[in-house]
């Protein structure tokens, strides 16, 4: 087992809090690096921001800590929290990737979620790096309203950090979706590729028209990269978050919450927090978007169908002019839907496999009507 506090600066805060509050029940590195158990959740900090081409120097004083410190316990919370403290930035910005890479492989190695603070958004190449070292497929989900592909033969940065990951080999990203795209800020090229990978996508209109298609894309992840600049400006009210459409503060915390129910999501990072340059109202904000993350968790059904399949409806359609039926799930825990699609065939396969998607209703609504769910093919497609 790896001692990962090396890369720790323990945590520098006296405040004192009641036994219901957060502050009170977590523990926290400050004398001592806390004795981390299996199935727990970790927060850390990483005031890394050479990705947005600014220097780091005393960016450490995070101050979100006391807005989340004096927020109450939620109900059914039972799982151990940490504060594992501020990761120290290296010398080069390849030294804090490395960092961050092995503290997220160390503790989901554990079974214990990571919860990132950033720092700029490229830190999601380190947190995915983690997941490299396991040898582990991934599904990404980014809450953006740009999609940060940029050029892979320029230097990673902030909003140009996902082609860098594509070109990784061996890559273990399966499938990458972003939730919140605001048309402007995506050029032909990058939707196209986009198109062509067969990820997912959920625009902010189309967000903003019915929350509940964005959900299967969280139960679909095991990363999620939320950038604090697609909050809308009215809502941060500083000058560094200019836009001004974006999701409202609720609509980023029921993100978060339907996150932390999804049983697959195994670490969650919030990133381009400055804690330099936001007032308190802004560090609240991100207080409620980790509380209301840490609630899904502690919500969380258990309902992914592996094994028996004794607590779900099964519905097979029957489409015409099409030799493969489709297969839906429904939990009888949560009403969640799940969709079955086959692998494509190979030669000297000698079983029949198939791969378990989360879809929604309208999903098998959609077969019901002689319609094969986009969902369907992009998967197919990416299984082949």
């Amino acid at each position: 087992m790896k001692d990962i506090s090396i890369y720790f600066k323990p945590v520098d805060q006296e405040e004192s809090y009641s036994d219901q509050q957060v502050g009170f029940n977590i523990k926290v590195n400050k004398e001592h690096f806390p004795e981390i158990s299996s199935g727990g959740i970790a927060l850390f900090y990483v005031p890394e921001f050479r990705g947005e081409k600014l220097q780091n120097p005393n960016r450490n004083a995070a101050s979100f800590r006391s807005s989340f410190y004096q927020l109450n316990l939620g109900v059914d919370w039972k799982l151990p929290l940490y504060d594992l403290g501020d990761i120290l930035p290296g010398n080069e910005l390849n030294d804090t990737y490395f960092a961050v890479s092995q503290v997220v492989a160390e503790l989901v190695k554990r079974k214990v979620i990571p919860v990132i603070i950033g720092g700029s958004q490229d830190l999601t190449l380190a947190v995915y790096k983690g997941y490299e070292q396991l040898e582990q497929m991934v599904n990404l989900c980014s809450i953006d309203y740009k999609l940060d592909l940029g050029n892979p033969e320029d230097p990673i940065s902030s909003d140009g950090f996902l082609s860098h990951l594509l070109l990784q080999r061996p890559c273990y990203l399966f499938n990458h979706s972003n939730i919140g795209l605001q048309a402007p800020f995506a050029s032909k090229s990058e939707l196209d590729l986009f198109d062509k990978l067969y990820f997912d996508m959920c625009r902010l209109g189309e967000f903003n028209a019915d929350f509940k298609k964005a959900e299967p894309l969280l139960r679909n992840s095991d990363i999620l990269s939320i950038d604090f600049k697609s909050i809308r400006a009215s809502e941060l009210r500083q000058p560094e978050y200019i836009s001004p459409n974006g999701f409202y503060a609720d609509q980023i915390c029921q993100i978060a919450k339907y996150a932390g129910i999804s049983d697959k999501l195994t670490s969650f990072g919030v990133f381009n927090y400055d804690p330099e340059k936001i007032a308190g109202s802004v560090s609240a904000i991100l207080a409620q978007i980790i509380w209301y993350f840490l609630d899904g968790v502690s919500q969380r059904k258990g309902d992914f169908p592996i094994g028996s399949k004794r607590d779900y409806m099964k519905f097979t359609v029957h489409l015409d002019d099409f030799k493969d039926e489709v297969i839906f799930y429904k939990s009888n825990k949560s009403d969640r839907w799940w969709m079955e699609v086959p692998y494509p065939p190979q030669k000297g396969l000698k079983y029949e496999r198939h791969h378990l998607v989360p879809c929604d209703m309208k999903d098998y609504e959609r077969a019901m009507k002689n319609e094969i769910p986009d969902l369907w093919w992009k998967t197919y497609q990416k299984l082949g």
